[in-house]
């Protein structure tokens, strides 16, 4: 299979999300995506940018954002074009700001070929990525497909939903290369589904990374999101002008709040993916971020400046710098001080972390969102 044409690659960031599951570090003002999360003095956000700087180059890469994060977005990454950053002025799901950027993009050149990837997520392997990117993005260019990049998966676990792929051969795909016709995405399964799909061999994770060209997402708008199409498409006139954002104002808040998934990918019969072994993890809890995280002799992950640390295992601690803490016969917590907020809470019962902050933020004000 040829490479595909460097020239129409188009990248789509999504990073308008809040990141709940992350309070108290993750907030409204200040959500994950912009937190250097993982210790590497870069922000989720900004490790992402510079992957993708190796797939095109970065006037082809746009930030899908929340109108509220723009000057995040430019403090972050200020070499990204202006006209490049494309803000939300509300929170309606990703079908929306996925068709907004879509259509857009495809009035300046109607052969884009665009991948759309959360900010937010960890990629290990990142060689493989790109290569398994790039051979989704050769795949596309020259077929009417929609495609999914999934995760194989290395666990049952219940908190990502799943695709069912065909194992036999389909038309035209040759036996090795790995791109599989969809035969359906699953919700997030219980624990005895979750183990049958990992040792069925024909299930992947749902990563939320797609591959399309232009012309085949804007296909698949019109004939199974037909609303959403005809919002966007009566914006043609204003894409690439100065009257784009005020379309976008007036417009945007009136399309359906659906996800991309909703929307065209579980109707669609033309999807596609290639399972893939990427080191991925989408960092969505704390335990997430805790099972990638360097560790000390006793599965402790910290950050944080001045620690006395005694009989505590399996914990994610996570301090302001020049901050000291003495911590002792703590087992599976995670204890986070944003400075402003000190969460001591089970790992195990993480789940209730976004209800807990919703309850804090009801008691105590909105500057605990």
């Amino acid at each position: 299979m040829t490479g595909a044409n460097r020239n129409n690659t188009q990248v789509l960031i999504m990073a308008g999300g809040v990141g709940s599951r992350f309070w108290p570090k993750s907030r409204n003002q200040f959500p994950k995506q912009f937190i250097d999360i993982l210790g590497l003095g870069k922000s989720l956000l900004q490790l992402t940018y510079e992957r993708f700087l190796k797939i095109c180059p970065n006037n082809q890469i746009y930030i899908l954002t929340n109108a509220d994060y723009a000057d995040l977005v430019k403090e972050q990454l200020p070499e990204v074009l202006i006209e490049n950053i494309l803000l939300e002025p509300s929170r309606n799901n990703t079908a929306p700001c996925i068709a907004y950027a879509s259509y857009k993009i495809a009035k300046s050149n109607s052969d884009a070929n665009i991948v759309v990837a959360p900010s937010d997520h960890l990629i290990l392997k990142e060689e493989d990525f790109l290569a398994k990117v790039k051979q989704a993005l050769a795949f596309t260019e020259s077929n009417d497909a929609l495609l999914t990049l999934g995760i194989s998966p290395t666990r049952p676990d219940t908190g990502y939903g799943y695709i069912k792929y065909q194992v036999s051969n389909f038309k035209n795909l040759d036996d090795d290369s790995g791109i599989k016709k969809v035969h359906a995405f699953m919700e997030k399964p219980s624990l005895s589904k979750a183990q049958g799909y990992l040792q069925s061999g024909d299930y992947v994770w749902n990563a939320g990374i797609f591959i399309w060209s232009a012309k085949a997402v804007k296909n698949a708008f019109e004939k199974y999101a037909p609303e959403i199409a005809s919002l966007f498409a009566s914006g043609h006139e204003f894409y690439n002008t100065d009257n784009e954002a005020e379309f976008i104002m007036e417009n945007y808040p009136t399309a359906p709040n659906i996800s991309i998934d909703y929307a065209i990918l579980e109707k669609a019969d033309n999807v596609y993916t290639i399972p893939a072994d990427i080191g991925w993890s989408d960092l969505g809890t704390w335990a997430s971020l805790h099972a990638v995280a360097q560790k000390d002799g006793h599965n402790n992950a910290i950050s944080c400046e001045h620690l006395n640390l005694s009989a505590t295992t399996d914990c994610l601690i996570q301090l302001p710098w020049g901050k000291a803490a003495v911590i002792k016969g703590l087992s599976n917590f995670i204890v986070v001080d944003d400075g402003k907020v000190l969460l001591i809470y089970p790992k195990s019962d993480e789940q209730e972390i976004k209800r807990v902050a919703s309850e804090m933020v009801e008691a105590f004000g909105d500057e605990y969102k």
